[in-house]
């Protein structure tokens, strides 16, 4: 069996009994849809017409949310069937990130993730989906696509059809007939709130566009057709004059799921990471003599920012009483969970060294056997860089948003930890007697992390073309749009050029600032990278 829908958007008459029955038969809190219909308006009056398209979960043959769930809440049936486990999500939103379509929600009574389940509870009695029951016009087919004398697949055989965004490479199983490419493409009209028919547009961080976008346009003069009746005139789309208008009239919000805690977290770890990678491969190759002290100094402060970083996943989840359940059954694909294993690997192991390089500096027992502090290192070393870099494979993940899927970010992600690793080692060296030649390495670490990090930032994630117009969208608004003072300010000029200048007079308390410097910087560029991709809407 192999489940699917089709739309016949020639008989849909936008009447949203589909929506209502839906949340009654699922009983959907107010405020989140799992079915709803979106009008797209095109046209210039007295020539116009609306276009209606039912949105829901595609149930993809190749389902992105079903790789990324940590915990196996959101799984695939046999029956291709994409459904959901509220009894075990722990509300980390990163199905909502891999989802391309924008079809799940958090679910504001239960902090579960939720979506269309296709009636599952009606289709395993052998009854049709709520929606298809309840629709008037008979606009929505359901069933079962490998049975040739299904309905569905007669549809299927006879008419052309269209998917949404099949470039994804997600085989959704969500089709169309008579699909407008307007409503169809999510970024090909500016959603503005004075075109809405009826709904409130929220400001973007409570889910809609952004507060500057919520300037009603100029209204448009009265102008005549050639019998002398006044009709609307050219409306102002996108910031340019279109005398055919185009405009959404409804839609469901587009909400962003991942706010501060998450670039936050991308700091913390790549300081904790950063430090033990320098700690370590000084040791390693000798490139300054080893001191007790400096290595208890750092080791504790590795294993405090990796405890903070612990903190903020925890904090970010909508369940964070189940966080075990990550580690209690993991999903192996999901790079969440193969994340939360190296996070939980690099604490045990710099933990029980720290512990032991303490007692020794205290006198509580002899001293840590080289040998042994070595294997520490050399095991320690891939895990600290499997903490700065697997952050880049969730993100690839995350097939909704493709800025995010970048060839780049691992060696990003590594540079950047190398980055605020020495540069807080820096601040370290005002208050301990660190040895001889620690300081002056973790100022050229720091200097050269610095330089390639501003490389690769602006000519390779953001000087190179993008793959797609929605990494394209994403990254603008990041360089020249909504985010440029995080960008410039923050994380160039703060991040990079202001180290960079301190780092010249050769000062420990200046290199110190330009440590600090560094981190906030990083913060600045990391929250723009986080949430502008999120800003584009998928559906």
């Amino acid at each position: 069996m192999n489940f699917g829908f089709v739309i016949d958007n020639r008989k849909c008459i936008g009447c949203h009994a589909c929506s209502t029955a839906c949340k009654s038969e699922n009983e959907v809190p107010l405020g989140v849809n799992r079915t709803w219909v979106k009008y797209v308006e095109t046209g210039l009056y007295p020539n116009v017409r609306r276009h209606f398209q039912v949105t829901r979960c595609n149930h993809c043959a190749n389902p992105p949310c079903v790789r990324i769930c940590p915990v196996t809440a959101m799984y695939q049936r046999a029956d291709g069937i994409v459904e959901f486990d509220s009894g075990v999500c722990i509300g980390c939103k990163a199905c909502m990130q891999a989802c391309p379509y924008d079809a799940i929600y958090i679910d504001p009574d239960t902090g579960t993730a939720a979506k269309c389940h296709f009636c599952a509870h009606r289709t395993d009695l052998g009854l049709e989906p709520a929606c298809v029951v309840v629709c008037p016009v008979h606009a929505i087919i359901a069933g079962d696509m490998d049975d040739p004398n299904s309905e569905i697949s007669r549809v299927l055989a006879a008419n052309h059809v269209t998917v949404r965004k099949p470039e994804q490479g997600t085989a959704p199983k969500l089709f169309y007939i008579d699909g407008n490419d307007l409503a169809m493409h999510p970024t090909a009209v500016p959603r503005t709130p004075e075109t809405f028919l009826w709904a409130d547009v929220l400001p973007l961080h409570d889910g809609g566009p952004k507060t500057e976008d919520r300037k009603p346009s100029p209204a448009p003069g009265p102008r005549s057709d050639p019998q002398g009746i006044p009709r609307n005139g050219p409306i102002q789309i996108g910031g340019r004059m279109a005398e055919h208008m185009v405009q959404v009239a409804y839609n469901a919000q587009h909400k962003i799921p991942w706010h501060w805690p998450v670039p936050a977290y991308l700091v913390t770890k790549g300081i904790a990471a950063g430090v033990f990678m320098f700690l370590s491969l000084g040791a390693i190759f000798n490139l300054f003599p080893f001191d007790g002290l400096t290595y208890v100094v750092g080791g504790l402060l590795s294993l405090v920012f990796i405890a903070i970083t612990t903190g903020l996943l925890v904090y970010d989840l909508d369940r964070p009483e189940r966080f075990f359940t990550i580690l209690l059954r993991p999903q192996w694909k999901s790079w969440l969970t193969r994340g939360a294993f190296i996070l939980v690997g690099f604490s045990t192991l710099i933990g029980v060294w720290w512990l032991a390089e303490l007692g020794a500096l205290l006198g509580w027992w002899g001293a840590v056997p080289p040998g042994v502090r070595g294997v520490v290192f050399w095991l320690g070393l891939p895990l600290a860089a499997g903490v700065a870099v697997y952050t880049a494979f969730l993100f690839a993940q995350a097939e909704g948003r493709d800025l995010w899927q970048s060839t780049l970010l691992p060696v990003h992600l590594l540079v950047q930890a190398f980055m605020v690793g020495s540069g807080v080692l820096l601040l370290v060296d005002l208050f301990v007697d660190t040895p001889p030649g620690f300081a002056p390495l973790a100022r050229g670490v720091f200097a050269a992390a610095l330089v390639v990090d501003l490389l690769v930032t602006l000519f390779g994630e953001f000087g190179m073309p993008h793959a797609s117009e929605v990494a394209a969208r994403a990254a603008h608004d990041i360089s020249h749009g909504h985010y440029k003072n995080h960008f410039w300010w923050g994380g160039i000029v703060l991040g990079h050029v202001v180290p960079l200048g301190l780092l010249f007079f050769g000062q420990p308390l200046l290199a110190a600032a330009a440590g600090v410097a560094a981190v906030i910087g990083l913060y600045a560029f990391e929250y723009a990278f986080v949430m502008a991709p999120q800003e584009v809407p998928n559906s």
